[in-house]
């Protein structure tokens, strides 16, 4: 069977077969797709803008001595000053921390007080902006493993719900990205699963999976999930979602965390409905949670931590400058950019970007930044019009 088969067939089957509580390993039929019998270049040619030694650039939202501070998300709000983050005290799972800065970024508030079902949290918490049709706004955020896990809020922020499942169902990184639809008030939420929570049951790793689920609702309750991707020699995860520049289209970015081939990207032209083949991506855009956000000039900002066969910064922080473009048609864009320099192998970087009215990225993650410390959490900020001057000299 051929992947693009599974891909638009396999929906309708899980979909039943969650309703009769999960799906079975007999329930698919797999097969190598073309596609994976060429691997793309280990390495890329595009220069690398380091600006990891400017210490005037960083922030730091919040440091302690010997204690784990982990994959935060931020949120920025309408006023365009208001920004939001939480972040776990440990290694994705562990009590979420929440913090607000009123000045994009530049200081922070101490911890702020969270609900008691926070302390519970499993995996990475993430924070998502979304609107009913009726116009009312909401700020929610999920929380991963089994179940996976929603807390509200309609006051942006000011006060909080505590964590409540979302259905029968869980998930690993839920959700890195929120797409708003067509039609007002629908959101489609991507995330990934290898087989071990998917269903609830205790299980085994077996293969990734990548998911999406909708909300009609604007963000109050989700369907059950429908599978997406999937490769039988690739571990495909940590979706990151972006649309193109018309709007028409929906890319979506995929770790490989079977190490053996690049990061790779799917795409839909039904806002969500069927899927491309997972295409791999050229070595510039191999990464891990990709993050991606436009700036005013139509390019493309991605974060995302380098896990590039070939690279200088591997294991770093890193971003990546191009058009929608270079997505689509497999090239490797403009630049990088070694936003830090991460001090133990390559444990950070889930990051958060906001851009701001004059162009400012203000992009915010944790690593191991002091040799010897605990990781924390700090945020950099800068225009990609100083990049570009950078990168001129290269």
């Amino acid at each position: 069977m051929h992947l693009r088969s599974i891909v638009l067939a396999v929906p309708l089957l899980l979909t039943s077969a969650f309703a009769q509580n999960g799906l079975q390993k007999k329930d698919v039929t797999l097969a190598p797709p073309k596609n994976l019998k060429t691997k793309l270049s280990p390495g890329y040619t595009i220069p690398v803008v380091d600006i990891s030694g400017d210490k005037e650039r960083q922030v730091i939202v919040d440091q302690e001595k010997s204690q784990y501070l982990g994959h935060p998300t931020t949120l920025l709000l309408e006023d365009n000053k208001t920004m939001l983050i939480v972040y776990p005290k440990g290694h994705g799972r562990g009590p979420i921390v929440y913090k607000r800065s009123t000045d994009t970024g530049l200081t922070w508030s101490d911890r702020l007080p969270t609900p008691e079902s926070w302390k519970t949290s499993m995996e990475v918490p993430t924070l998502h902006r979304v609107v009913d049709a009726s116009g009312k706004k909401r700020i929610i955020m999920f929380s991963g493993l089994h179940p996976i896990r929603m807390a509200v809020t309609e006051d942006d922020g000011a006060n909080w719900s505590e964590l409540a499942p979302i259905g029968n169902f869980g998930g690993i990184v839920a959700m890195g990205t929120v797409i708003d639809l067509k039609t007002p008030g629908h959101y489609l939420a991507f995330f990934h699963d290898d087989g071990r929570y998917i269903r609830g049951a205790p299980s085994k790793a077996w293969r990734f999976w990548v998911y999406t689920t909708l909300s009609k609702d604007g963000g109050l309750t989700w369907s059950a999930p429908t599978p997406i991707a999937m490769l039988p020699d690739a571990n495909l995860c940590e979706p990151g979602a972006l649309r193109s520049p018309d709007g028409k289209q929906i890319a979506v970015l995929l770790r490989e965390n079977s190490r053996k081939y690049n990061s790779f990207v799917i795409f839909s032209n039904d806002e969500g409905q069927t899927w491309t083949e997972p295409k791999e991506l050229p070595a510039a855009l191999t990464g891990d949670r990709h993050v991606a956000k436009y700036t005013p000039d139509g390019r493309l900002f991605i974060s995302f931590r380098d896990t590039t066969h070939v690279s200088p910064t591997k294991g770093d922080w890193v971003g990546w400058v191009g058009k929608y473009e270079d997505i689509v048609n497999g090239t490797e864009g403009q630049y990088r950019v070694r936003i830090m320099d991460n001090t133990k192998g390559a444990d950070c970087t889930y990051p958060g970007i906001e851009v701001l009215p004059d162009g400012t990225i203000v992009t915010t993650t944790y690593g191991h930044w002091t040799e010897g410390e605990a990781p924390y959490i700090v945020s950099v900020r800068f225009k990609l019009a100083e990049l570009d001057a950078k990168a001129a000299k290269k």
